[in-house]
C-alpha cells in the first residue's frame, strides 16, 4: 500500500500497525512521537492503530542536541 511517511511517498506492506511501521522504517528513537493524518497517536495505541492506504504519517524525533 502507498502512504506518505515524513513527506515521502512510500510503498509499505499491507496490515501494518504504527508499531510495525516503526520497525519497518528502522526508527530507533525511544522518544519518538507519531502523527497520523494530523492527529497525535499515543504510544499506548501504537500496537492497535492501523496504517491505511493514503495515510499521512509523521515521525517526530523530539531529542535535539544543545
Amino acid at each position: 500500500m502507498i502512504i506518505q511517511l515524513n513527506g515521502m511517498t512510500e510503498t509499505v506492506p499491507d496490515g501494518l500497525t504504527i508499531s510495525s511501521l516503526i520497525e519497518w522504517a528502522k526508527e530507533g528513537d525511544p522518544d519518538l512521537m507519531v502523527e497520523k493524518n494530523r492527529q497525535y497517536i499515543y504510544p499506548a495505541e501504537y500496537d492497535t492503530c492501523p496504517v491505511n492506504e493514503n495515510d499521512i504519517i509523521e515521525f517526530i524525533n523530539p531529542n535535539l542536541g544543545g
